[in-house]
């Protein structure tokens, strides 16, 4: 069936809607609509209730199959040789069985009956923690299977097949991940310590969303990590100085946050040291002011119309287009990025491993690259140092709220990045 995507701006009236989507059914499209983080709030602040928590789990249940089913049909839209290469094939069949466990709830609730009992959903809760479980190393995987299919498609079909999968990845662990710790630090089965993923029993918590996030205190475990990685491989340990607004505190996923910014330090880290720079690496962060604000000062939330046409995209739409976040500089004076290095940062880069060098998590020689052990759990993936994934990856993070990354370089001087982060928004 054919995919129409129909945007309506916001003064567009409610004839022009009805139109637009008229159109797209009459050409055979089907309605559908985005998923909006004011959606999953919606359920309110855990403990949930009983209720609340059937409502997340059958609210989980309707996009999941949905999802899986679109990243089954674009792996099959890849050449069949591709396709068929054990690795690429292993993630295929991933998608395939996750969707088989899933169908029979979806094809229950389709005809009314939904997961209506307590039990039911801690089945469908440990079914969804299942499937999180057997989809975390699906970029390595894939990665390596593009890597070993690398002369059967062009670098092109790689980039563009990536980038949908990725981040359509993004967003089906977020709404997988988000029932798993609404579940688990809610009422009646109050157990944060057992949840597979991040479930702290702050108040600030909304399942795996900080509404007040500070990104200092995660630069600071990052850059730890990263220290003694570095040290451990090169045995120097760069400085690391954080200035600008510290306490500035903002509603975002920290295991996104974690996973940039240990890239960003990565590179930075690595430049100092091989370099052998004596500069410290600084971060800067910068708080961005709201862009809309109510006559006593208060930042005005908008709330997103839910029926606005269809929306094809797997993209998660934040709380407010219009929510203030935060920019992060990470400057290193490790010497820059070479001009004929630079165009190529963000394209997925397949060449740095030979084919007798070892694949990142199977203990092989990883091209020289002295990073190569940091492994990016805190986001559900294994080590993919040396495969050109973590400038493009981080890329996908930042952007899918609205962020963005830019990369300043001054050969034979040093390296500014900017790591531009968007707040989801805030909720009453």
């Amino acid at each position: 069936m054919p995919g129409y995507i129909v945007t309506c701006k916001d003064d567009a009236t409610e004839d022009q809607i009805k139109a637009a989507k008229q159109h797209a059914l009459d050409q055979g499209g089907k309605i559908t609509h985005e998923y909006t983080l004011i959606k999953g709030f919606a359920h309110g602040r855990p403990p949930l209730s009983e209720k609340s928590l059937l409502s997340s789990a059958n609210f989980t249940l309707s996009l999941l199959p949905i999802r899986l089913a679109r990243r089954i049909q674009a792996l099959r839209n890849l050449p069949y040789i591709v396709v068929s290469n054990p690795n690429i094939s292993r993630i295929y069949n991933n998608y395939l069985h996750s969707l088989s466990i899933l169908l029979p709830y979806w094809h229950a609730a389709s005809q009314g009956h939904p997961i209506a009992e307590l039990q039911d959903e801690i089945e469908f809760t440990n079914v969804l923690a299942e499937l999180v479980a057997t989809h975390t190393d699906t970029i390595p995987i894939l990665a390596k299977g593009f890597l070993e299919c690398r002369r059967y498609i062009s670098p092109a079909e790689v980039t563009r097949f990536l980038d949908e999968h990725l981040r359509a990845r993004i967003g089906t662990r977020l709404v997988g991940e988000q029932h798993i710790a609404l579940h688990f630090s809610s009422q009646p089965h109050f157990a944060p310590e057992d949840s597979p993923t991040p479930c702290p029993e702050h108040p600030s918590y909304i399942g795996v969303i900080d509404t007040a996030l500070k990104p200092s205190l995660t630069i600071d475990s990052c850059a730890g990590f990263v220290a003694d990685i570095c040290e451990l491989r090169y045995g120097s340990r760069p400085q690391i100085y954080v200035d600008g607004e510290p306490d500035t505190t903002f509603a975002f996923v920290p295991m996104h946050l974690e996973y940039i910014v240990t890239e960003l330090l990565k590179n930075a880290f690595r430049a100092t040291v091989e370099s052998r720079a004596r500069e410290p690496v600084v971060v800067t962060i910068a708080p961005e002011p709201p862009l809309k604000e109510q006559p006593g000062g208060a930042p005005l939330i908008k709330q997103p119309n839910t029926d606005r046409g269809q929306f094809r995209s797997d993209a998660i739409k934040p709380l407010d287009d219009n929510a203030p976040g935060v920019t992060i500089r990470i400057r290193d004076r490790g010497g820059g990025i070479s001009p004929d290095v630079l165009p190529n940062i963000w394209s997925y880069s397949f060449t740095t491993f030979s084919d007798d060098d070892g694949f990142p998590g199977s203990g092989g020689n990883t091209g020289g690259d002295g990073l190569s052990a940091i492994a990016t759990a805190s986001t559900g993936g294994s080590s993919i140092a040396g495969l050109g994934y973590g400038l493009p990856l981080s890329r996908a993070y930042a952007e899918y709220f609205g962020g963005g990354i830019a990369v300043q370089s001054l050969y034979g001087w040093g390296t500014d990045v900017y790591l531009r982060l968007k707040g989801v928004g805030n909720l009453n």
